[in-house]
């Protein structure tokens, strides 16, 4: 969406910026109002409607990586009681969906396959964001469940929890990231409940034109008329991951009872060591060992 008239600067309009940030935005308008018109690619999304009505719900959005995800499920499932979680595949290679497909079949966790994103790795935050305005048009927004939350599939809990607590005391709950004044929760672990977005422009977009990533879409129609002080937050720490590699290049995050593997580090070439060593860590948790103790 294009900034409020009154942030434009005189260069700005010399550059017919406004007209440009119109443009585009415009665009993704109608691209996300073709995409989510567009029906899955696996799943039966009229039945799992009828699961989550009600219920505590957790999605993932998956990509491409189901040796992360199976962590996650595992965990999840060991660590977060009343939940339910369902995967939702924003996977662009077929033989990636194929094994996560089989993983959740294994493990009966309820599958849905996304359409083919039209953004893709050109733009992943803004495929990330239509994959999450599908699942809230398509199936939480009809479906109703109490409340739900967004997960990215690097983010695995390591101790009991329960990330809905929160919604007992306030609307919304997850982690605030901010761009000047303005800030959005993390469309990697963000909570709702769902009667609270009732009769709201919901946008899981981004507002990029004045700085918002993924999740930002929100800030005009919910975050805006909240005040972020009111809102509890957890404890957010870098950790070091591969033993002799500085936390400068190459880390994790702790995020209060979970861990986040962090996908953009400046050691490309520790990427193995670093996912190896990240496995490990969720194996010990889910063997009764503490993480990074």
């Amino acid at each position: 969406m294009p900034k409020p008239l009154a942030e434009y600067r005189p260069r700005d309009w010399a550059r017919l910026r406004p007209l440009f940030h119109a443009y585009k935005t415009w665009r993704y308008d109608r691209v996300t109002a073709w995409y989510v018109k567009r029906p899955q690619m696996a799943g039966d999304l009229d039945e799992l409607g009828r699961r989550i009505a009600g219920a505590r719900l957790l999605v993932t959005v998956a990509f491409n990586d189901a040796e992360i995800l199976e962590r996650q499920l595992l965990a999840v499932r060991r660590f977060v009681a009343g939940a339910l979680h369902i995967v939702a595949d924003n996977s662009r290679d077929d033989e990636a969906a194929q094994k996560i497909e089989a993983l959740c079949g294994q493990l009966g966790t309820p599958y849905l396959r996304l359409p083919a994103n039209p953004w893709g790795a050109k733009s992943p935050s803004r495929s990330h964001g239509l994959a999450l305005n599908w699942i809230w048009r398509r199936l939480i927004r009809p479906a109703g469940p109490e409340l739900f939350g967004f997960l990215d599939h690097d983010l695995v809990p390591v101790a009991p929890c329960d990330p809905f607590e929160p919604l007992s005391r306030q609307p919304v709950h997850g982690d605030k990231r901010w761009a000047g004044e303005r800030w959005f929760l993390w469309a990697g672990y963000c909570f709702f409940r769902t009667a609270f977005l009732e009769g709201r422009d919901v946008d899981f977009g981004q507002d990029w034109f004045v700085g918002l990533d993924t999740g930002g879409g929100n800030w005009r129609s919910i975050y805006a008329q909240m005040e972020p002080s009111s809102l509890e937050e957890r404890r957010i720490e870098r950790v070091a991951i591969v033993p002799g590699a500085p936390i400068s290049e190459c880390y994790a995050e702790r995020r209060g009872a979970w861990l986040h593997e962090v996908g953009f580090d400046r050691r490309p070439d520790l990427k193995v060591e670093k996912r190896t060593r990240f496995l490990a860590l969720i194996d010990e948790a889910l063997a009764g060992e503490p993480a990074l103790a």
